[in-house]
């Protein structure tokens, strides 16, 4: 339609013309030579207005209290030496990010390798398969649907391409009686319509869609009239038989003569229709060109703009296209899938190692073999009415994250491997309940050995297969997102299973093509395998992971599990120096820190909301600071110091020796570095050869019941444990599921060593039904989850100290609004102890760990308010009534006028 010619005619103006080709299994763009009109003092001046300031050392400068770039004498070496190194990764950065530009066009595009790898149903009735393995000689797929046999359906000879990347084709074979299409023929196999089963021709289809869009004499200008004026326009400029010179006079003459026949048309056109103000609408000369080029555009569509505006509001015309694609019924009558949903299938390669079969890497669901042998990738190509249909929208991030861990095996109370169906409709619930905001999940990503938790994955595309379907979990996912809770997930890119069989490693052969050669691919200790974050691929393969889990199961953050065993050489086993040797010597890995900056901005520019925490034992510099800044671009870091200290402290003695000033100190060490996600205890400490908080308090002398019960000094120490941790520590805190109750069990998954015991992989949610020990921890945690929701704790800044005394065992300090006052003292108690204050006036107390429904004596049960004018030493003290073992939380209720 010419409205639409017209709009693209201006949109066309710089004549700029894109084209996307395959390459690198992505896509290139060729801007074509029309761009050179755009100087480069324009595309400068550009990139100033929109680019953001970019400093590489800035985060760096800032620590240091100095401006510009580091050079001066006064700062040591070290300091010198790492501002280099932050400028030379972002040089190094700099060159990927123009090289993504040039192979895959953006960052999104690359991390998009999902769509094109892996095996995916192709829209010319065929299933194809994509995959990168560089050392291999020979690629093809085996499974149920061709009986195992390699040679049925394989790559032909002129593949790989120049990059490894090898394509088989599974044709859908054609049912008896059925002909094939006599042309080419689309099919839908996902939709349910099938408006293509009627067999419309394409010319009819068309004559319905313009008799349903315009009105009975609207479009009667339209034809004819413009094919005139083009046959016309082509015989002045080119001649019908011979050449004929434009720019002679008879030419121009003959080309005014149709303009002006043009403009009496278009006064007729207006006249008969007597001012409804129909379309005059044609192509006009307006007589002005030369030789050395047209003034302005020798040729304009002139329109009506009140009859622009009137055709831009119709309703679109019918959607032919979809008359012509047939549906999945008419697909299904006419062929059998050569690959049928749920049919098992492996990769087999000839490598220099012979003839192997592997699991596709790009699997997005396996199944092990039901007679012990090897696990099988599974084709998974439900039917539109088994797909999930997702009912809720993400819910948006909140101020602060309460994070509840989770692993989904060892989540039911009988010893079996839960399932996700199960999970959501029992334990879900329970975390809202709770007063808990996020569900962190480990051990989702697929793994052989359900001993190592799920940390040794071997198809990191695909689900676990024992806790259920992927239909399974994106119910989990969109249940947790209509209770108001997000879902993040324990990514594992740090390292691989070195499992040969059902993983990654050896894949292509001797080649390895996912992960570094010789010692440098394995780790130092624990045996797996080290990624090669060098390789172009291997990037493409790992943020595509990330952006699958977000598009895919609508994940809502990622915590980066174990960043030390990446981020060197000797995988954060050396013990780290003074100053910032440590970080910029040889036995840095840049190149895993370019894919941590990578994956960061790419997860952020695909949803801003997005969450990523960094794990690192290291505290690698620049980890929670902007990119732009020189950091690595993540929002929060985990501190595993608060739980290693009370874990040694529980122990190693008793509170009776516990130093105040010393526990602050570890609370508050790293906070500098960014927001801290912090924690009494996780699944490490109450993992095999561990044990839970309670636990390790049952077993110190100070509890002199001996029962399998805590008494109350216990059970106060560990809440004023839980309550230090969370008030002082940092922006966002986590706990493990079921330590909120205190579970009494550490957590033993199955293996040769306990005979395959499933009695320690489980959760005693009996407890919490007694009114007891348990059920009273948990309603402190529940109120504690409360006091943060309703008052806010973790998104305050950090805690400002007011008294802190090792003799007496006291601390107090603000954070916000609300005075924390503590007493860690196991058996002096202070009736009015002046605590100072910044501000005067009436103090109302909200939470108290003493009172009788957390399982306290309730001394300060009659204690609602106090208040006091008194000043020392330039503050304020307020008298309070501090009984041992305890914590209460004040809020400044009304300020006094002084």
């Amino acid at each position: 339609m010419w409205q639409v010619f017209a709009t693209f005619k201006q949109a066309d103006k710089g004549n700029t013309k894109r084209t996307r080709r395959f390459g690198r299994g992505g896509f290139q763009l060729c801007l074509s030579a029309a761009d050179a009109s755009v100087t480069q003092q324009e595309k400068s001046s550009k990139r100033k207005d929109k680019e953001p300031k970019i400093n590489s050392t800035g985060f760096l400068e800032e620590a240091e209290g100095v401006s510009g770039s580091i050079s001066s004498k006064e700062f040591e070496l070290s300091v010198k030496a790492f501002a280099q190194f932050l400028r030379d990764r972002y040089k190094a950065l700099k060159g990927l990010r123009q090289k993504i530009v040039a192979w895959d066009l953006d960052l999104l595009e690359l991390a998009s390798g999902y769509e094109i790898f892996g095996l995916h149903r192709h829209r010319k009735h065929r299933v194809e398969l994509v995959e990168w393995a560089p050392g291999a000689r020979f690629c093809s797929i085996v499974g149920d649907f061709n009986s195992w046999q390699h040679r049925k359906n394989a790559a032909d000879r002129k593949q790989p391409d120049d990059f490894g990347v090898w394509r088989v084709v599974i044709e859908d074979k054609l049912r008896e009686e059925q002909e094939e299409d006599e042309w080419y023929q689309e099919y839908n196999y996902k939709d349910n319509f099938d408006l293509g089963d009627e067999n419309s021709d394409i010319d009819s289809l068309l004559q319905r869609a313009n008799d349903e869009y315009w009105e009975p004499g609207e479009d009667e200008y339209m034809y004819d009239r413009h094919e005139q004026v083009a046959n016309e326009v082509f015989k002045v400029f080119f001649g019908s038989h011979e050449t004929v010179d434009p720019y002679e006079k008879g030419s121009f003459y003959e080309l005014e003569k149709l303009r002006d026949e043009a403009e009496e048309r278009v006064k007729a056109l207006k006249a008969s229709h007597c001012n409804e103000e129909l379309p005059p609408t044609d192509v006009i000369y307006d007589g002005k060109y030369n030789k050395k080029g047209p003034s302005k555009r020798p040729l304009e569509i002139v329109d009506d703009p009140i009859w622009t505006k009137r055709v831009l509001a119709k309703k679109p015309p019918l959607a032919y296209w979809k008359h012509l694609i047939k549906g999945r019924k008419a697909w299904q009558e006419k062929y059998t899938p050569g690959i049928p949903h749920g049919g098992r299938y492996r990769i087999y390669l000839h490598t220099n190692e012979g003839p192997v079969e592997r699991i596709s890497a790009w699997s997005t669901y396996i199944l092990p073999d039901p007679d012990g042998g090897l696990a099988s990738s599974i084709y998974w190509e439900p039917p539109p009415r088994e797909i999930f249909q997702w009912q809720h929208e993400r819910p948006a991030r909140p101020k602060s994250l309460r994070i509840y861990e989770c692993h989904i095996g060892i989540s039911g109370s009988e010893a079996k491997i839960s399932t996700f169906m199960e999970f959501t409709d029992n334990v879900l619930p329970y975390i809202k309940d709770a007063g808990y905001n996020v569900i962190q999940l480990f051990g989702i990503q697929e793994h052989r050995d359900y001993s190592t938790a799920g940390y040794k994955v071997t198809g990191v595309f695909a689900i676990s297969s024992r806790f259920g379907r992927p239909e399974d979990f994106k119910r989990l996912v969109d249940t947790a997102h209509g209770l108001g809770l997000l879902v993040f997930l324990d990514v594992v890119h740090s390292y691989a299973s070195p499992d040969t069989l059902n993983g990654l490693a050896a894949f292509d052969g001797a080649n390895d093509c996912y992960f570094h050669p010789g010692k440098r691919g394995h780790h130092k200790y624990w045996g797996t395998r080290m990624y090669n974050y060098n390789n172009y691929e291997v990037l493409r393969f790992l943020l595509s992971n990330l952006k699958w889990w977000v598009k895919e199961y609508h994940i809502d953050g990622f915590n980066f599990h174990s960043l030390a065993s990446m981020l060197y050489t000797h995988n954060g086993f050396e013990k780290a120096s003074e100053g910032y040797d440590f970080f910029c010597n040889q036995y840095v890995d840049q190149d895993a820190q370019l894919y941590l900056i990578l994956a960061n901005e790419m997860l952020h520019k695909l949803n801003p909301n997005i969450v990523t925490i960094a794990e690192d034992v290291s505290f690698y510099p620049g980890l929670c600071q902007h990119i732009n800044e020189g950091g690595l671009g993540f929002d929060y870091f985990v501190c595993m110091q608060p739980a290693d200290m009370w874990s040694w402290l529980i122990r190693n003695g008793s509170d009776e020796h516990w130093i105040v000033s010393q526990i602050v100190e570890t609370l508050t060490r790293q906070r500098s570095f960014g927001k801290m996600v912090v924690f009494t205890e996780n699944h490490t400490q109450s993992m095999a050869g561990g044990m839970s908080l309670y636990q390790a308090v049952l077993s110190r002398s100070f509890n002199e019941s001996k029962e399998e019960k805590l008494d109350v000094r216990g059970l106060a120490i560990l809440k004023i444990v839980r309550l230090t941790t969370f008030s002082i520590g940092g922006s966002a805190y986590v706990n493990f599921m079921g330590n909120e109750f205190g579970h009494p069990e550490r957590v033993e998954f199955p293996r040769p060593g306990n005979k395959n015991s499933f009695a320690l992989a489980c959760r005693r949610w009996n407890l919490i039904k007694d009114n007891g020990p348990h059920s009273q921890l948990k309603a402190f945690d529940q109120a504690l989850m409360k006091l943060d929701e309703v008052v806010g704790v973790l998104n305050k800044p950090p805690a400002e100290f007011l008294y802190i005394d090792d003799k007496l065992k006291l601390l107090a300090f603000t954070r916000g609004r609300l005075l924390f006052v503590f007493n860690f003292h196991s058996s002096c108690s202070h009736d009015a102890f002046q605590i100072p204050v910044q501000d005067a006036g009436e103090y109302e107390m909200i939470f108290d760990s003493d009172h009788k429904m957390f399982g306290g004596q309730g001394k300060l049960i009659e204690v609602s308010r106090t208040s006091s004018l008194q000043r020392k030493n330039g503050l304020f003290t307020l008298e309070l009534p501090l009984p041992s073992l305890s914590a209460q939380v004040y809020r400044l209720r009304r300020m006094a006028k002084i």
